[in-house]
């Protein structure tokens, strides 16, 4: 009989996450920690606006977490960020992803964003997160299934589309590129243009999003996820669901942003 190899679970630290500021709960925050540039420790690499630094609340066991801060202040959010900066920004932050993912160090290197209250987030300001994981490799669940999808855009260094099988369920934009990052610059350009989207023109209003790094056979994959509550159904069966508006969803972005 073939023993099958049990899955790995992260741990989560509870006594650390008790001290944790959470605007979202008011909870251990009178003032935005990221505002206040000045009072910020272990620093990593600093470029204009952009800092990479450890997290200050390490809340999962055995992995290695940065905080990388996208702006000066709270009140922007990347769909509204200047083609300049959000180039610089993915620029900046992709170069350290990859730089810890080649050390060698980690099982695997995951580079994500949560925004907004449904997102998993804690702060408003806007940030990125970079997690070298010791024991886990998140490219062992990944299919190639949960990149294809509708066309919506596709250039010679860039394909945007609309997943036919996501990852979680209902709607999953993917923006793909090689990984000799000639098509860095048109992702963020991109990138911009879905979160813009989600947040100004959706079919529902949407205050929360999650966008997921992936390098994977020789791609860079960014995964855009708009957040609401969770579906039941995906919780306690694994059951996934898609839209029955995928076509119109994918024609709306298209016509609005890509013509």
């Amino acid at each position: 009989m073939i023993q099958m190899e049990k899955e790995k679970y992260l741990v989560f630290l509870n006594e650390i996450n008790k001290d944790k500021p959470n605007e979202f709960k008011k909870v251990n925050i009178k003032k935005c920690p990221f505002c206040n540039r000045a009072e910020l420790t272990d620093i990593i690499d600093e470029k204009g606006p952009f800092i990479l630094l450890k997290n200050k609340y390490p809340t999962i066991k055995d992995t290695y977490q940065l905080v990388l801060i996208e702006t000066y202040n709270c009140d922007t959010d990347m769909g509204e960020y200047s083609i300049e900066h959000m180039e610089e920004l993915i620029r900046f932050g992709v170069k350290h992803w990859l730089k810890i993912e080649e050390n060698g160090e980690f099982t695997s290197v995951i580079f994500y964003k949560n925004h907004g209250p449904n997102s998993g987030g804690s702060l408003k300001h806007p940030h990125m997160q970079i997690v070298g994981l010791n024991e886990i490799d998140y490219k062992a669940k990944i299919k190639d299934e949960y990149f294809e999808g509708i066309e919506i855009h596709k250039s010679d260094q860039c394909l945007v589309n609309l997943s036919h099988r996501p990852f979680n369920g209902f709607t999953e934009f993917n923006i793909i590129i090689n990984d000799d990052l000639y098509g860095l610059n048109e992702l963020a350009y991109n990138l911009r243009k879905v979160v813009h989207y989600l947040l100004n023109n959706y079919f529902v209003k949407c205050d929360s999003f999650n966008i997921f790094f992936y390098h994977l056979k020789e791609k860079i994959i960014c995964k855009i996820m708009p957040r609401f509550s969770s579906s039941p159904l995906l919780l306690g069966y694994g059951i996934k669901q898609i839209s029955s508006c995928e076509q119109e969803i994918a024609d709306k972005l298209k016509t609005m942003y890509f013509q």
